[in-house]
């Protein structure tokens, strides 16, 4: 705990939000408003009655030991999980004023304004860079040239991909680093213009190099969209969220500021997770 206490410490100073600072910003606004939230796979129940509010241009961090409902939360957020055969979910996830369970909400348009990027680099095989980064835009229907280059440039420019790649655009997208290709993946969510993305442990098979760009990058990509991050690195937690939710057996455990979740917990559960006790 004390390592954590000196990142979060670190952090703060360098970015100049210290608790105690009269500067500190405070953003009201809820992305998203989860309500009496419940899923299951088969009869098995993985989130029980989860009620959170998670704000817009935050970064949150969901923390958790494996089997936890972690991943099933996020994938919840977007209605990826009803594409598993035999889940089922109820409760509330109220997005922009709108229940995204709602009968006439099409799950596909909310995943479009809902990106996520999985734990495994998964750029297209059988496409090039830039071929990944336009998929999602062909799909929509748009095919100018002009249109299409400029996206490219733009996207790969955010995710801190273009210098790197901008003379193997027409190579193989999985013929980049490792690093590359998560980057890669993450320009290829933001080309359709998403509100908020959601990243599932997306450093846990990179080297330590490639994971603090992709830390860089998400500190960088707050200042235009929601993130959500499921991480098992609590020190990540640490150094690039504002607010951290601790889950376990399903239930969400305990939801505040990161500082507070890692220095001063308000549940003995928490404070035996991070203290490494379990998990």
């Amino acid at each position: 705990m004390q390592e954590i206490s000196r990142v979060i410490e670190v952090r703060n100073r360098e970015s100049g939000k210290s608790e105690n600072s009269k500067n500190q910003s405070v953003n009201i606004g809820g992305k998203f408003i989860v309500e009496g939230f419940n899923a299951w796979f088969g009869k098995n129940q993985a989130l029980q009655n989860i009620n959170i509010t998670i704000r817009h241009n935050e970064i949150t961090a969901i923390i958790g030991p494996s089997g936890c409902g972690k991943s099933t939360f996020v994938r919840c957020l977007n209605r990826l999980h009803e594409e598993i055969i035999g889940t089922r979910c109820e409760g509330k996830v109220i997005f922009d004023g709108k229940n995204i369970y709602d009968p006439d909400v099409d799950p596909v348009l909310i995943r479009r304004r809902i990106g996520m990027v999985f734990q495994k680099p998964n750029p297209f095989p059988a496409m090039s860079v830039y071929e990944n980064v336009v998929a999602g835009l062909i799909l929509e229907g748009r095919k100018k040239r002009s249109e299409l280059d400029e996206a490219v440039e733009k996207f790969l420019k955010l995710a801190a991909l273009w210098d790197e790649v901008k003379d193997k655009l027409f190579q193989s997208g999985v013929s980049l680093s490792g690093g590359q290709q998560q980057r890669l993946c993450i320009a290829r969510a933001l080309a359709v213009e998403p509100e908020v993305i959601l990243f599932d442990e997306p450093t846990s098979a990179l080297d330590p190099i490639s994971t603090a760009k992709i830390e860089e990058l998400v500190q960088e990509l707050k200042k235009s969209y929601t993130i959500i991050i499921v991480t098992h690195n609590m020190q990540q937690a640490a150094r690039v969220s504002e607010r951290t939710g601790f889950f376990l057996l399903g239930e969400l455990i305990e939801f505040d500021k990161t500082q507070k979740i890692f220095t001063n917990p308000s549940d003995q559960r928490t404070e035996d997770y991070i203290t490494g006790r379990f998990g």
